[in-house]
């Protein structure tokens, strides 16, 4: 089995092929290639999770990433990581790498891969709300999915100035309270949250109502119970959602109209994971990276 440590896994994460990586993924997912369950987790007392992410898609393989989120981490991320990957046909270990960079590319480059699909063709104005890892993560990803003239980054108290005139909104928060309000956006923007806070949202549900497209990663994972779900959708029938992999695959429209309000909220799901994990693994192979390591003891 391979090893990857996360310093090894940044290298080797080609950004550019991600996106293309995630369109694939997700065009198998949203038409019953890929198999995938929503997050089931446990808790660790009052201090955090660990969630369990399995996956299979034809484009990226077998594998499972385990997940922990714990808010309180003041000296190493909320979110950590490990992937595995796993041989389709036989079971058979393949590698075990750091999943905590590729969570934080993976998320922004689907948030990017749906403003690539659901801006406006003549967007310009990009507005990244927070400071934290997502927001690296967006303003390095972003850019590589649409041609901005400008990028705005703003932190607390700066979220209103930073989403007015915005062709495109990227919410990356921790905050229970709205961080995006509808009244705020300009006609024909475009939004997307990846931010989770128990017990609120960092969208004003005004705007998920008013929303003409809201598009999400799977249905079912969406509208699952936390930890899986989005609970601010909970309004929203399934019926009235688009799956992202859906517009991929010309299956369904995103935005028909250059007026029309469009919402991305991502949930993360496993098939994101494996398809960057799957790039990490084909780039280690080609250039003889990582610690090849035994599971079982091998005859003398």
């Amino acid at each position: 089995m391979l090893v990857l440590t996360r310093r090894e896994v940044e290298e080797l994460l080609d950004l550019d092929a991600l996106l293309d990586a995630l369109a694939a993924a997700h065009a198998e997912l949203s038409s019953g290639r890929a198999s995938l369950v929503p997050r089931v987790a446990a808790f660790s007392g009052d201090a955090g999770l660990l969630g369990a992410m399995p996956a299979y898609a034809p484009s990226s393989g077998l594998g499972c990433k385990l997940v922990t989120l714990f808010p309180g981490n003041r000296d190493r991320p909320t979110h950590q990581a490990l992937i595995a990957l796993f041989d389709p046909q036989t079971g058979t270990p393949l590698a075990l790498m750091d999943g905590t960079y590729i969570t934080a590319m993976r998320t922004a480059a689907a948030a990017a891969l749906a403003a690539r699909l659901l801006a406006r063709p003549d967007a310009r104005v990009l507005a990244i709300l927070g400071t934290g890892v997502q927001s690296r993560a967006a303003q390095t990803m972003f850019p590589r999915a649409y041609a901005f003239a400008e990028v705005r980054v703003a932190g607390r108290g700066e979220y209103e100035e930073a989403v007015r005139g915005a062709d495109v909104v990227h919410a990356a928060t921790a905050s229970p309270e709205p961080v995006v309000r509808l009244e705020w956006l300009r006609p024909g923007a475009h939004v997307s949250s990846v931010g989770y806070a128990e017990g609120g949202s960092e969208l004003d549900p005004a705007l998920v109502e008013r929303a003409d497209v809201v598009v999400v990663e799977q249905r079912d994972s969406a509208l699952a119970p936390p930890p899986a779900g989005a609970p601010e959708l909970a309004a929203r029938r399934p019926d009235g959602l688009v799956e992202l992999g859906e517009i991929v695959a010309g299956a369904a429209a995103g935005r028909t109209s250059p007026q029309q309000l469009t919402l991305y909220k991502s949930v993360g799901v496993a098939a994101q994971d494996l398809a960057a994990a799957a790039l990490v693994l084909a780039a280690a192979r080609a250039q003889g990276a990582g610690r090849q390591v035994e599971l079982e003891e091998v005859a003398a």
